[in-house]
């Protein structure tokens, strides 16, 4: 497979290695990315890369709490000049509470908004400001309360970034602490048992590659028992502590985990949602010369 430069800096950028490094493990892994981050951290050459680092869309995420239930729905624009546009926020701020009223995102864009289908009212803002829009996502969580958070935020109950955090008990303020952690933290999961298992297991074979490489070179190799029996259990609780929302370390509060601080409160987390505009969205770029080509042929 040919190894572009898109693709090199696309690995660079999303890992944090050099070029000739970049290059080498996606010719390493025949061009595959998600293979070519994993040879990379094995050599101790990248970050622990997630795919939501790779954002590339604009638009707005917006959240809405009625009762015991949360919702968080994402519409991308083409341009951030849109998302700042009054008529394009207040249709956020309208869907957003239609979501309310339904249960996944096929239901919302069947919602009645105005006499006509969301997915309607979202096409008759496309023709008229020109841009195309997407209503790509829906979430929702449902407890005793819900607490909710907008980070940098364009409009009330919209923004950049939405948390919703779904809590077992009555809320004195902590829910909106837990949010704000979730927003700066980024957790993958609620706790273990949350998490996917083939994330876990691809996690431990990076890690336990990583230590078999680091031991080989070592002045003094470790037996092998104490690398599976300490150091891979080690590395992997240090993975669990770091991703899951529960084993986090509290931001507000770096003594005690997010699960204490709750507990100290005298509720429980029981979901959440962290929903970032464009998540996962990969952006085809073309250097300024292919667009000039374009253009000329």
């Amino acid at each position: 497979m040919t190894i572009t430069a898109a693709m090199v800096k696309e690995l660079r950028e999303s890992t944090g290695a050099g070029m000739m490094d970049a290059k080498k493990a996606l010719t390493e892994n025949n061009g595959d990315m998600d293979a070519a981050v994993d040879w990379l951290r094995t050599k101790g050459l990248a970050k622990a890369a997630k795919k939501a680092d790779r954002v590339a869309a604009e638009g707005l995420v917006g959240v809405a709490v009625e009762g015991g239930k949360g919702v968080a729905v994402e519409i991308n624009s083409e341009t951030d000049f849109v998302a700042k546009n009054a008529e394009f926020q207040g249709m956020v701020a309208q869907i957003t509470a239609a979501a309310l009223g339904v249960s996944d995102l096929a239901g919302l864009k069947a919602a009645d908004l105005g006499g006509k289908p969301v997915e309607t009212v979202l096409t008759d803002a496309i023709a008229k400001i020109g841009e195309n829009m997407t209503l790509r996502r829906m979430d929702a969580v449902e407890g005793d309360t819900v607490a909710s958070y907008v980070h940098n935020a364009a409009g009330e109950g919209m923004g950049r970034i939405g948390v919703l955090v779904a809590l077992k008990g009555s809320d004195n303020g902590i829910g909106k602490q837990i949010a704000m952690h979730i927003a700066a933290s980024s957790p993958l999961a609620l706790d273990e048992a949350a998490l996917d298992p083939a994330l876990v297991e691809r996690e431990r074979a990076v890690q336990t590659q990583k230590a078999l490489e680091e031991n080989a070179t070592a002045d003094k190799p470790k037996p092998e028992a104490v690398i599976t029996n300490n150091i891979i259990p080690g590395r992997m609780k240090k993975f669990l502590e770091e991703n899951t929302l529960v084993n986090q370390k509290f931001v507000m509060n770096p003594d005690i985990t997010v699960a204490q601080a709750a507990k100290d409160a005298g509720v429980e987390i029981v979901a959440f949602v962290r929903m970032g505009v464009g998540e996962g969205i990969e952006k085809k770029e073309e250097d300024f010369a292919a667009e000039v080509a374009k253009l000329n042929a």
